[in-house]
């Protein structure tokens, strides 16, 4: 994939986990929060079924999900469930913006922490000056928009 398109992409799928929270939030409101996490999954769930099954090898490609190397990589999951949940249950007391920005900042810290060690096969890229002064700065954004 062009590295271009994929940076595009990946700035209209940030937009989507901004509309996400608040979305979620008004559905928590209404049938409770766990409740609300579980009829968005529900719906996601059934929106990637049909997805893929029209996708090419169809469903029969998910039976070797058994086949991944580690059982660790079954687990995206439970975490963007968790990530959900603690979204849906965070955006009324932070707001959009400190969801997004507390979001941003333990993504970065955690992708750093891959990335300095290499962890799930992925190349390592050492913790240099340039990287931390870029999660100081990250750190201190965080730090205005969830100021009160």
């Amino acid at each position: 994939m062009d590295r271009g398109f994929a940076a595009v992409l990946m700035v209209v799928a940030g937009g989507f986990i901004a509309l996400q929270s608040p979305i979620n939030s008004g559905l928590g409101k209404a049938v409770g929060a766990l409740q609300g996490a579980f009829v968005s999954f529900l719906i996601g769930t059934l929106v990637l079924f049909v997805a893929a099954a029209v996708a090419r090898g169809g469903l029969a490609r998910v039976g070797h999900a058994g086949d991944v190397s580690s059982w660790i990589y079954l687990t995206g999951g439970v975490l963007g469930a968790g990530y959900v949940t603690c979204a849906l249950l965070s955006v009324r007391t932070l707001g959009t913006g400190g969801v997004i920005a507390t979001t941003i900042a333990g993504e970065l810290f955690v992708a750093v922490l891959i990335d300095q060690f290499g962890w799930f096969g992925v190349d390592k890229q050492p913790i240099d000056a340039t990287r931390l002064l870029g999660i100081v700065l990250l750190g201190a954004g965080v730090l205005l928009v969830v100021k009160r």
